[in-house]
C-alpha cells in the first residue's frame, strides 16, 4: 500500500457516494482506505422534557455512530475485494477531527448535497471550514454521482464503466502556478489513462472596456497565453508522456469556464492558497465558484 485515503463519513446520501469515490480512488492509487465519523452530543432541552436523560442519547449515538462505520465498512469491503478498509469513530467536533485525520493520509474526501441540475454543491459551514484549512488535498464528492458518470458513454451512448475515463481538467493560474496543483493533476490523469484539459482564463480589470478587444486583439492575448501555457507545461509533459495534454486559454472568468468544463470531466483540479493560522482561512474567488457549482467532483490542493 502505497498511502491512505481519508473519508468524512457523516451517514447522508451524499457521504455514501462519497465513500463509493474514495474507494474507487483507493484502489487507483493503491492506498488504503480509513473511514472516519465525528459526533459530539448536545444537550438538547427537549430530552429533558421526552424523559431522555443526556447518559441515554450519548449511549444512543454512539451505537448509532459504530453502527453506520461498521455497516459502510461491510458494504465497501464487499463491492471493492481486495481493499482496505478500517474506521475511526470520534466523539469530538467534526472540523478538528477531519483537519487531523487529513494529516495522516494523502487525500481526504467529503461528500457535499447538490444543489439540484447542474448548480452545484451546497457547502456547509463543516465543509467550508475544512476545505479553507485542510493542508492537505481534498476531494468534493457530489451526491448522486456515480461510477458511470466519471466515463466516456460507449458507442452506443450508454453509460458504463469499461470505456475510458472522461478528462481531468486543471484550473491553471499563470500568473502563479504550483507544482504541486498541477503534479496532483497530472497524477490523476496518468492513474485514469485519461486526457487533462488545462484550462487558463484571464479576465480583464473592471476599468477596461471588454469591447475594445476586437478579434485580432483576442487572437493576440489568447496566442500569448498559450505559449506561456505550454512553457509551464513543458517539463510535465515530459514527466507524464502518456498523458495527452489539452491547453486551453481564455478571455473571462477562469471559474465561468471551468465551471462549464466540469461538465464532461471525470475530475476538476483547483489550487487554494494554504493558510498557515488557525482562523482567517480563506477560499479564492476561482475555487469558490468551481466548489459551487461544478458538475463533478472537485480536488482542492493547498499549495504555498
Amino acid at each position: 500500500m502505497s498511502g491512505t485515503v481519508v473519508l468524512g463519513l457523516d451517514g447522508s446520501r451524499e457521504s455514501r457516494a462519497a465513500a463509493d469515490w474514495a474507494a474507487r480512488e483507493a484502489l487507483l492509487r493503491d492506498a488504503s482506505l480509513r473511514l472516519v465519523h465525528a459526533w459530539q452530543p448536545r444537550p438538547v432541552a427537549s430530552a429533558a422534557f421526552a424523559g431522555v436523560s443526556l447518559s441515554s442519547l450519548y449511549t444512543d449515538l454512539q451505537g448509532w455512530s459504530s453502527r453506520l462505520l461498521r455497516e459502510t465498512q461491510a458494504q465497501l469491503t464487499r463491492r471493492y475485494p481486495g481493499l482496505d478498509v478500517s474506521t475511526e469513530q470520534r466523539s469530538e467536533q467534526a472540523i478538528p477531527v477531519l483537519l487531523a485525520a487529513a494529516e495522516q493520509g494523502e487525500l481526504l474526501v467529503l461528500g457535499s448535497r447538490g444543489l439540484g441540475g447542474v448548480a452545484g454543491f451546497l457547502l456547509g459551514s463543516v465543509t467550508l471550514a475544512v476545505v479553507a484549512r485542510s493542508r492537505q488535498p481534498l476531494v468534493l464528492v457530489r451526491g448522486g454521482k456515480h461510477a458511470e458518470n466519471e466515463h466516456l458513454p460507449d458507442a452506443s451512448g450508454a453509460a458504463g464503466v469499461t470505456t475510458p475515463y472522461r478528462d481531468v481538467v486543471l484550473g491553471l493560474d499563470l500568473r502563479d502556478p504550483h507544482d504541486t496543483v498541477t503534479g496532483f493533476a497530472f497524477d490523476a490523469a496518468a492513474r485514469r489513462a485519461a486526457g487533462l484539459r488545462v484550462v487558463h482564463g484571464w479576465n480583464p480589470p473592471a476599468l477596461v472596456d471588454h469591447g475594445a478587444f476586437d478579434a485580432i486583439v483576442q487572437t493576440e492575448l489568447i496566442g500569448s497565453m498559450r505559449g506561456a501555457l505550454d512553457e509551464v507545461l513543458a517539463p510535465w509533459r515530459q514527466k507524464y508522456p502518456g498523458v495527452e495534454v489539452t491547453a486551453q486559454a481564455v478571455i473571462g472568468k477562469a471559474g465561468s469556464h471551468l465551471v462549464e468544463a466540469s461538465r464532461d470531466a471525470s475530475l476538476v483540479v483547483v489550487g487554494r492558497a494554504a493558510s498557515h493560522t488557525a482562523v482567517g482561512a480563506r477560499i479564492g474567488p476561482v475555487t469558490h465558484a468551481v466548489l459551487h457549482h461544478a458538475a463533478a467532483p472537485v480536488a482542492v490542493v493547498p499549495h504555498g
